[in-house]
């Protein structure tokens, strides 16, 4: 996932994306560390988002968040 760096908690990023995606649920947005592309892999399945529109949102969300959290 090239290193990508988000500003802000995990848990309010998941919060944020059950929000926008009510089909999303706690085993998808499960995180672990050197598993990014699986997180990601099965966040397109869910949102049918591409991995590249993915890393803009968590890039375009950690603006908004002073605190850095490595996915």
């Amino acid at each position: 996932m090239d290193n990508l760096v988000l500003k802000g908690t995990w848990n309010t990023l998941k919060g944020k994306l059950k929000q926008a995606y009510g089909n999303l649920t706690d085993d998808d947005l499960r995180y672990e560390e050197g598993k990014e592309d699986e997180l990601l892999g099965r966040l397109q399945q869910k949102t049918g988002k591409t991995k590249d529109d993915l890393k803009k949102w968590f890039k375009s969300e950690s603006v908004s968040n002073p605190e850095k959290t490595r996915l």
